[in-house]
């Protein structure tokens, strides 16, 4: 499969404007493939406070769910995940008032 060549950049606000507005796997073949080592001090640590999650049911209307959703794929964020934002946003806010 050939992809498209991606652009000499001026700056890096004009690379941020492109990559919002463009799909990475239009570019598969530029990109190179990386091995990442991580602090096994921080993978534990990582690891740990995924451990401490706890899933609790939230009954919601079936619109607010598929909006969620919609708002979540938007940002490229898994809906879960951004619904936890969103109540740790307003945990903080509720605290900072």
């Amino acid at each position: 499969m050939t992809t498209k060549k991606i652009p000499n950049f001026k700056s890096e606000e004009e690379e941020a404007r492109f990559w919002d507005e463009h799909d990475t796997t239009e570019y598969a073949d530029e990109f190179e493939t990386v091995n990442l080592e991580m602090d096994p001090k921080l993978e534990a640590e990582i690891l740990k406070k995924r451990e401490l999650k706890k899933p609790v049911t939230l009954r919601l209307e079936p619109g607010q769910i598929e909006t969620v959703k919609k708002i979540a794929e938007n940002k490229g964020l898994p809906y879960q995940t951004l619904i936890r934002m969103w109540i740790t946003e307003a945990i903080h806010k509720e605290i900072m008032s």
